[in-house]
């Protein structure tokens, strides 16, 4: 399955996704491992370079024009190697402390630089279907895996992470941010 992302411009991405029936099917699954399978790929420096893509970490299902509640995540931190195809994801816990990339954050589906200061919640709690394990899971996140995951989440109802920035004070820090 060749994937083609949809840009940020597309009237489509600022909709909603819809939640995926469950048992997943055989589409559904064929779809989240073409994504995956896209993720790693981007981080291959010599595929990326060859085919002309952009390194990403995560995608959601509408990034290829499916209005699908599910993404995926593919990346490793000092801590630990993080891969999900997650469906039908919730954010059913979320910090008041707030955090933020120093350098701002990036998307596969956005050309445009958009600087700032994008500030998320430091820790959440995701329940989700995970379909490599074909498990509903809780996923305790801190820190870059909870930038990760909000900003995939944002995907699903049809936000950016630019919408997260200060328009006025682009690199303005929150009392008590911890800026990663």
């Amino acid at each position: 399955m060749k994937l083609k992302l949809v840009k940020d411009s597309n009237p489509i991405m600022r909709k909603r996704s819809s939640p995926v029936e469950l048992p997943l099917s055989k589409e559904d699954k064929a779809t989240l491992d073409a994504m995956l399978d896209y993720l790693k790929k981007s981080q291959d420096e010599e595929y990326a370079s060859k085919h002309n893509i952009k390194e990403g970490i995560g995608l959601a299902a509408i990034q290829i024009g499916l209005l699908k509640r599910m993404f995926v995540v593919y990346f490793d931190t000092e801590e630990e190697h993080v891969e999900y195809q997650l469906v039908n994801p919730r954010i059913v816990e979320s910090s008041i402390r707030k955090c933020a990339l120093s350098n701002g954050e990036g998307c596969l589906s956005v050309d445009d630089i958009h600087p700032g200061l994008v500030h998320r919640c430091y820790r959440i709690k995701m329940e989700a279907y995970e379909a490599i394990s074909g498990e509903n899971i809780v996923i305790d996140a801190k820190g870059f895996k909870a930038i990760v995951l909000q900003h995939e989440y944002d995907h699903l109802n049809g936000m950016f992470y630019y919408d997260h920035i200060d328009r006025n004070n682009p690199n303005k820090r929150l009392t008590n941010e911890e800026i990663i």
